[in-house]
């Protein structure tokens, strides 16, 4: 055959053999770069090149299969019709001469340049051949099918089972990478916010609830003038009603059911009556699972409990909304001043601070996996109420009581996060 064919027509047909592998080893690497995310979205929009895409990426095995049995069985052609070549032109030394630079050809040209030029544009690339491969794979669906098979059986020997749907599922983590790394396309108030939902998961309603020493509510026991004080002087809407201690909670007052502040005269009983069932979760609610559970009850505020039943604060869908958007309202309680900077680089901190605050406001590292204030972070380290101007470092952050009485940390003095990190005293 080789003799009756002129010498141009082998070559013409050896360099349409390069271009066909060339084509298989691109579209190979452009369609198994495809962003998964990008092509469905790309699909739902109406291209028929991704829609086509994405159906055959739902059997890569075959796939693949497709494209291996046409890019081997162009460039074993190409092997054969070089020899052919090489024995036309210089005889049986010129085969080994021609073997050695169809290597190269193959290598730089059907190769690397072509599948380098695929994973830059993978869409470019991986489209159009989608639109080729459809067909192909009609044509060829029983030999494809037996390779699939067998490919199949030789990945069960190794113990491959199955389809794993988890390939292209993002993880949180992967998630906020992606997040990260939008660069301009997210503003910077938006990627917080984003960040701030996937974090969701990770803070729990003891992180953001006021907790029980601060609840401020009605004591029915109180004096009918306290109690008026008490709402014509309240930041919230609703408050919990209790006799004698906040354990005892009755219910939740919603204070737009009270016509007239300044002429209310208090009866107990119709007190009683405006009051709503008291919402109970449980401590170390995911604020994720919290923001859920409010929608679905068409609920606002909750009381947290721990495991023996006792109240130990109180969390609003403001609290969890505020931790997404940050702070957005005006209230006065939450001007108050947690941390005050002082000269040379330390901050006059209350014990009552919040230890997640804290670091969110100032960047800092101090352990947020063990108590929620900095008073019950120190006192953990020490085992005991210390006196003032005792020192201490925490995650390398050189701590100094100023303030204490007889049951608490009142205020400390934090520096400078010193190059060691561990905790001493």
């Amino acid at each position: 055959m080789g003799e009756d064919v002129p010498l141009a027509g082998l070559i013409g047909l050896l360099v349409a053999l390069l271009i066909l592998s060339a084509f298989f080893s691109g579209s190979e690497t452009a369609l198994m770069s495809l962003n998964r995310y990008q092509l469905r979205h790309k699909a739902r929009a109406g291209n028929r090149g991704a829609k086509v895409a994405e159906q055959l990426l739902q059997r890569p095995d075959r796939l693949i299969g497709l494209i291996l049995l046409g890019n081997n069985l162009v460039n074993f052609s190409a092997a054969s019709l070089v020899a052919i070549i090489a024995l036309k032109i210089g005889g049986q030394p010129a085969v080994a001469i021609g073997t050695l630079i169809l290597t190269l050809v193959v290598l730089i040209f059907s190769e690397a340049a072509p599948k380098t030029l695929a994973a830059l544009h993978p869409e470019n690339v991986a489209f159009p051949a989608a639109l080729v491969y459809y067909p192909l794979l009609k044509i060829t669906y029983p030999l494809v099918w037996l390779t699939s098979i067998a490919s199949n059986g030789v990945l069960w020997l190794l113990g491959v089972r199955g389809k794993n749907a988890e390939l292209h599922s993002l993880s949180r983590e992967e998630l906020r990478t992606i997040v990260h790394e939008a660069g301009s396309l997210i503003s910077n108030r938006y990627r917080k916010m984003l960040l701030s939902i996937l974090d969701l998961e990770k803070v729990s309603v003891d992180d953001v609830m006021v907790p029980h020493n601060e609840i401020v509510g009605i004591d029915l026991d109180d004096d009918p003038a306290e109690i008026q004080r008490i709402i014509s002087t309240s930041e919230h809407t609703r408050l919990p009603v209790y006799r004698d201690k906040i354990d005892n909670v009755l219910g939740l007052l919603h204070l737009r059911r009270l016509a007239n502040l300044a002429q209310l005269s208090f009866d107990t009983d119709s007190l009683l009556e405006m009051l709503e069932e008291p919402y109970f979760v449980p401590e170390g609610t995911p604020l994720s699972t919290q923001l859920v559970q409010f929608q679905r009850r068409r609920q606002r505020i909750a009381l947290v409990v721990d495991e023996y039943g006792d109240i130990q604060g109180i969390v609003t869908l403001e609290d969890i909304l505020e931790e997404i958007v940050g702070e957005f309202t005006t209230d006065p309680a939450d001007t108050i001043e947690d941390v005050i900077p002082e000269a040379g680089d330390t901050f006059l901190v209350k014990g009552t601070a919040n230890v997640r605050e804290v670091n969110r406001a100032q960047g800092w590292h101090l352990p947020m996996d063990g108590p929620k204030t900095v008073n019950g972070l120190i006192l953990e380290k020490l085992e005991t109420i210390p006196g003032p101007t005792t020192c201490l470092n925490i995650n390398g952050y050189p701590i100094e009581i100023i303030a204490t009485d007889d049951k608490r940390i009142q205020s400390v003095r934090i520096g400078p996060r010193l190059e060691e990190s561990n905790s001493t005293v």
